[in-house]
């Protein structure tokens, strides 16, 4: 396997030696060297981090990770160079995973208590962490008391929910994949897309709207900095046979954006994504003038095909045609949120097969979108995860013990990936998954193109090769990714104007700009100016 130095510390010797190379010799070929002038360190990376409570760090011993433990663990968090979390449902729930809320005003009690919360909030914010909230308003709980008055015909709570009539197909199937009518003992029917215990509330009930703009509000001025909004398409997209209905589109666009400019009234810049499982990104550019960006799921697929068959593809060229289309409907560049996979896929190393360069080069690809890349807990040590949804969703590995104080233990492992893959392990190895995606999130902190930059693909004849310009107000480079696990050459004058002559980072030793030709070696970015 290939052997990966530390990469602050390939960026240090190049430091060093950039003096002694004279003018000519550089411009013969550049090796392993450092940026001719740095930008200081921004603020933020725009790298947000899903964090599954329950798994993450147990404070009190009951096996069940705790608000405080998230709390505990910010230090972690800012060392990796996040800028924010995303935090899985906390809201009281009968379920272990949360997404059947029974009180939107509440945090579970087994993960703390509201002061708990509002103290995780000041130190995050400490810290230059936002924090967004999975917010689950497509439907309740069954044993939500909204629901259980629902079912008396007379209580107004009965208009907050959809039921069948007389002429209702309960055989309808669900825009979720399952029958979308439910069965009470009496025999009546209520819509649950999902599952018997999600009903589905009804958003053509304007009490309803009223009142998920109160929820949102209500976080809002408890001091969150936005949400992920679960189920978004599914407000009104509750049958298989509405599947691209425009009407149906139309009326959930408008409801985000009513419920945006509710949110927004307290606090102007909440950062609200959407979870909209469409398979293009065509389906995804109108949602951009709705929501402050939504998950790309089609381009996690595509990333991680690219990095498992180490074949480019068109992925350049669909990169520059999905940034172009949102930023076109957000009105500015940057506006996606890619990621790998979260809690309802398999997890990324597990897709990949255990296969360590690929999952660097698919980390690789990630971290140099602009937007707000997502990466889901674990990742960055290399867990693997294949569904049922419970097996991804497992404990974080803090210490190579299994049973050291703070490892949760609600869940038994299925990966069994052992004590390599874990915090301790990894922190202080140069060689580490984690070193790498320290790295990379460091550099959208010092290059504002990778986070702000307007997306051109870069022409180029090799099929291993994934190449694209990034453009901002500040900075204009190159980023250019060997899939392969050979060395390959580019002719960077391919796409005609632009010289390029600064070699400003690379993931491994050996990088060579000679003339007009780089050459990388195996499984390696580099970033150019």
């Amino acid at each position: 396997m290939l052997r990966r130095p530390a990469f602050a510390s390939i960026i240090l010797c190049a430091a060093l030696l950039a003096p002694a190379i004279t003018a000519s010799s550089a411009s013969a070929a550049q090796s392993v060297q450092a940026t001719t002038h740095r930008e200081p360190p921004s603020a933020s990376s725009g790298v947000y981090y899903e964090i599954f409570v329950r798994s993450w760090y147990d404070t009190n011993g009951d096996g069940v990770g705790d608000l405080d433990g998230v709390t505990a663990k910010l230090d972690y968090l800012k060392s990796l160079g996040v800028s924010g979390i995303w935090l899985m449902p906390i809201n009281p729930s009968p379920s272990y995973h949360g997404y059947d809320v029974t009180d939107y005003y509440g945090i579970d009690p087994q993960y703390g208590s509201m002061a708990d919360f509002e103290r995780l909030l000041a130190e995050a914010h400490k810290r230059g962490i936002k924090v967004i909230l999975d917010l689950v308003i497509n439907h309740t709980s069954n044993r939500h008391p909204w629901f259980v008055a629902a079912q008396h015909p007379q209580d107004p709570h009965h208009d907050w929910y959809s039921w069948a009539t007389p002429g209702t197909d309960l055989a309808a199937a669900s825009a979720a994949g399952d029958k979308a009518w439910q069965a009470l003992p009496d025999g009546r029917h209520y819509l649950g897309i999902f599952s018997r215990g999600m009903p589905d509330l009804d958003y053509d009930t304007p009490a309803v709207r009223q009142e998920m703009i109160k929820v949102g509000q209500f976080w809002m001025r408890k001091g969150v900095d936005g949400f992920r909004l679960d189920a978004a398409r599914h407000i009104y997209l509750n049958f298989r046979s509405q599947e691209g209905d425009p009407a149906v589109l139309r009326k959930n666009l408008a409801w985000w954006q009513q419920f945006m400019q509710g949110v927004r009234a307290v606090n102007p810049d909440a950062y609200v994504v959407g979870e909209v499982t469409e398979g293009s990104w065509r389906q995804l550019a109108p949602w951009y003038g709705a929501l402050s960006a939504v998950f790309d799921f089609p381009l996690a697929n595509r990333m991680i095909d690219a990095a498992r068959s180490e074949r480019a593809g068109d992925l350049a060229r669909q990169l520059q045609q999905r940034y172009a289309a949102f930023a076109a409907t957000a009105g500015q560049p940057g506006a996606d949120a890619p990621f790998l996979s979260n809690h309802d896929q398999n997890r990324v190393m597990s897709q990949l097969d255990g296969n360590l360069a690929h999952m660097r080069v698919a980390a690789a690809l990630l971290l140099t979108l602009p937007g707000h890349p997502f990466v889901y807990y674990g990742e960055e040590l290399g867990m693997r995860g294949v569904k049922p949804d419970p097996d991804l969703r497992e404990p974080m590995r803090w210490d190579r013990p299994a049973d050291a104080p703070g490892e949760t233990t609600w869940k038994a492992s299925t990966a069994h990936a052992g004590a390599a893959v874990s915090v301790q392990a990894e922190q202080a190895d140069p060689d580490s998954l984690l070193d790498t995606y320290r790295t990379l999130i460091g550099w959208r902190r010092e290059i504002a193109a990778l986070r702000d930059g307007a997306v051109r693909a870069f022409a180029v004849n090799n099929p291993a090769i994934v190449a694209y310009r990034l453009d901002d107000a500040s900075s204009h480079v190159l980023v250019v990714h060997n899939l392969s696990g050979k060395a390959q050459s580019v002719a960077l004058d391919a796409a005609g104007g632009t010289a390029y002559a600064d070699i400003a980072r690379q993931a491994v030793p050996g990088v060579t700009l000679a003339g007009h030709r780089l050459t990388l070696p195996p499984y390696t970015t580099a970033i150019l100016r």
